[in-house]
């Protein structure tokens, strides 16, 4: 693959040491990858902490953009505003079964879930991959949520790997992509905002980088797909360990839709546009029992440098899945180039 060296870099904050949703501390993200002739997809997980999260829930909010979706689990996070499993990623047709997994290792983990103990709210969420997949196949196995979940590190790979390997995104080659900035506040504190995308949206004509149009010269040398109408997808989740409530993480959620409309998107019908913003800096306790965290939450005349972060944490990683995303071949011969084959990096050296 083409160095990442010279693409853009979006915003004036600086990123974190990996540039990516792990430079948040306790956050890991894991995949596991199925690739085979038609079958093209796979699973993400991200872990909010090394933790339990049934145990030591996580505080999160939701913001749907478009609802052309098939997740699970935004009822009860929208009620309770807690994470009680790490974040699954998939396919449309496997969020069934990656919750299940989830189920399964949450009850594994406490035997009396469902018992003496409360049900638990698995968290799945999704995008079509059937047009490099054959997602009829339901190929994806409880046992492939499991691998990606012990693969969970700090350091992971993006592109066409996991939930992204079968994505498509402005009629190239889409998938996972991540990135961070980190913001100083007035109190001497530093925060890290990290975003990780499942792209797998956008009509090529519309493809916004870095402030260059470049989605109108690549549609001229492509087919009548690109006339169609929106009919793809992207997950956003952002991460931050700034002590924010669930309120303030909606509206840090929201701020992720600046940085997917930089890139292009008008959130089109068929597109299923969804966010998810949760924080680390502090647990929410299964039993009334233990007792609940102390803390001050940030004021909220201080959240801008917060919402600068999500909005370009988001474009950052929007560019990172594309430009990192492998040409890959699937169902019926279907083929996305990958935008690096398309593009010399030195199109995105500077914003326009």
């Amino acid at each position: 693959m083409p160095s990442t060296t010279s693409l853009p870099f979006i915003g004036n904050l600086l990123q974190g040491a990996r540039n990516a949703i792990t430079d948040v501390a306790g956050v890991t993200v894991g995949h596991q990858t199925l690739s085979d002739g038609a079958v093209q997809t796979g699973v993400t997980v991200i872990r909010p902490h090394a933790g339990d999260p049934f145990r030591d829930k996580v505080p999160a909010a939701a913001v749907v953009l478009n609802g052309f979706g098939k997740s699970v689990g935004l009822v009860q996070l929208a009620e309770l505003g807690v994470l009680e499993t790490p974040i699954a990623l998939t396919n449309t047709f496997s969020v069934g079964t990656v919750a299940t997994a989830q189920i399964r290792h949450c009850v594994a983990a406490n035997p009396e879930s469902g018992r003496s103990l409360p049900t638990v709210n698995p968290l799945v969420f999704e995008c079509n991959d059937g047009f490099l997949n054959d997602i009829q196949r339901l190929a994806v196995t409880e046992s492939d949520y499991l691998r990606a979940l012990g693969n969970a590190g700090v350091d992971f790979a993006q592109g066409s790997v996991g939930a992204g390997r079968g994505m498509s995104s402005f009629q190239l080659k889409g998938g996972i992509g991540s990135a961070s900035r980190r913001v100083s506040a007035p109190d001497s504190a530093v925060h890290t905002v990290g975003a990780l995308v499942l792209a797998n949206y956008g009509r090529q004509p519309q493809l916004v980088l870095a402030g260059h149009a470049v989605g109108e010269r690549l549609a001229t040398q492509g087919s009548a797909e690109c006339k169609e109408p929106e009919k793809g997808s992207i997950i956003i989740v952002v991460a931050t360990d700034a002590p924010l409530d669930t309120r303030q993480l909606r509206r840090l959620a929201l701020r992720a839709g600046a940085g997917l409309a930089r890139t292009g998107s008008v959130f089109g019908h068929g597109s299923g546009d969804i966010v998810l913003a949760f924080s680390t800096a502090y647990t929410v306790p299964d039993q009334v029992e233990r007792p609940m965290p102390v803390l001050a939450m940030l004021h909220d005349g201080l959240l801008d440098g917060l919402f600068q972060a999500a909005a370009d944490s988001t474009e950052q990683a929007i560019i990172h899945a594309l430009w990192r995303a492998e040409a890959v071949t699937g169902r019926d011969g279907n083929h996305r180039a990958a935008l690096s084959e398309l593009l010399p990096a030195a199109t995105f050296s500077s914003r326009a």
